[in-house]
């Protein structure tokens, strides 16, 4: 395992909000140096680095000397278009004393949810690592809001999932997420000095997500979206690593291959590009409940899914749209392209295929998601 993490040509490091600022709230610009010239010297040495940085409103509100955590939604709007010219400038300053080049690329939530706009992302990340470039990935806070809003819907949670996200797509290696945590415990350290640390996890189950504590004071992520990332890596093929970015060459010693951290490197199903874009990048437009005999034919025949096995369809979608497909004990087991719209496929609710042509605005296929277009996100059908 650790000739692997040695070996990794291609990484995704994500800074999160807590690492650019000291236990008295000022910049803490030597810890900041001091990672950069651990990601410096990785690139230097062959490996191809992508940073996913938070920081843009921490700094913005830092800059203006506002409190973030109590500020409005347009406020930190408003914070993120001061912190994040702030924020390039230092990683330009660092990376400039190594001759090295750092891209700023601000996304929103939309950049991975239109398929198109998604392989058009990898286009342009793949160019600028052939230039040797180090690109700085973070949500673009200024017009986006799904990050900085207070929410239970899936969001890019301080850039936890959009560094997976990343990942993901580009087929990196290793995903280091860094935060102020030595990694995964038995119980939250900040509450509990006995709990007791985890070193490696091969597999995420619902034993592991119980874990996950609270949020972070400064950030907007927490354990538990940390672990939603180390899935998206694991089933995109590669290891996630949940490090304490507080402490100094943590970096560096991962990059020798040595332990840090919680590492997550089981062998999960590894998702085709495909698959991975309609399981996790992609948002969820409509929800529809399968019986038990869809659940079997999908599930363990690897079959489509077919008008007759639809018990209930939520939300409007139109044809084309992911949805999500919920089991019949009310869980979500797999996502998939609708072929029809919520219009269309509530008429055709239990109907065989030969009423499609009758009740259907248009006939497109005889399933109302077919076979290659499911990406399933939990492995209870097994």
């Amino acid at each position: 395992m650790q000739r692997k993490l040695k070996d990794a040509r291609r990484v995704v490091v994500k800074l999160g909000s807590n690492l650019f600022f000291d236990a008295n709230g000022e910049l803490a610009l030597d810890r900041i140096s001091s990672i950069i010239d651990d990601l410096a010297a990785a690139r230097l040495a062959g490996t191809q680095i992508i940073a996913v940085s938070s920081g843009a409103v921490a700094l913005g509100a830092n800059i203006l000397k506002m409190k973030s955590q109590s500020a409005l939604l347009v406020q930190k709007q408003a914070f993120a278009a001061v912190g994040q010219s702030r924020l390039m400038n230092i990683y330009a300053s660092g990376f400039g004393r190594f001759g090295l080049v750092p891209a700023q690329v601000l996304l929103t939530e939309e950049d991975f949810s239109n398929r198109k706009r998604y392989l058009n992302l990898r286009n342009t990340l793949m160019t600028l690592l052939e230039m040797g470039v180090i690109p700085i990935i973070n949500e673009n806070d200024t017009v986006a809001t799904s990050e900085l809003e207070v929410s239970d819907r899936a969001s890019f949670s301080d850039n936890d999932k959009l560094s997976a996200l990343v990942m993901s797509k580009l087929e990196a290696h290793l995903l280091i997420l860094l935060s102020d945590v030595d990694g995964l415990y038995t119980e939250n350290p900040h509450e509990n000095p006995n709990a007791a640390h985890i070193q490696q996890v091969d597999a995420i189950t619902p034993e592991i997500e119980a874990l996950a504590g609270r949020k972070s004071s400064r950030g907007r992520g927490g354990m538990a979206t940390k672990l939603q990332a180390a899935a998206i890596a694991m089933n995109s093929g590669g290891m996630a690593i949940i490090a304490n970015g507080l402490k100094p060459g943590v970096l560096r010693r991962i990059f020798d291959g040595e332990l840090e951290g919680t590492l997550f490197s089981g062998k999960a199903d590894v998702l085709s590009g495909k698959r991975r874009w309609i399981a996790f990048a992609s948002s969820v437009s409509g929800r529809v409940h399968i019986n038990a005999g869809a659940l079997e034919a999908v599930a363990r025949k690897n079959a489509s899914l077919l008008f007759p096995g639809i018990t209930r369809i939520e939300s409007n979608f139109e044809a084309g749209d992911v949805v999500a497909i919920i089991s019949p004990e009310g869980t979500e087991l797999a996502r998939g392209i609708a072929n029809y719209s919520s219009a269309d496929a509530i008429k055709l609710i239990g109907k065989k295929s030969e009423n499609i042509e009758l009740l259907a605005s248009t006939r497109n296929y005889d399933a109302f998601v077919t076979r290659d277009n499911i990406a399933f996100i939990t492995k209870n059908h097994d």
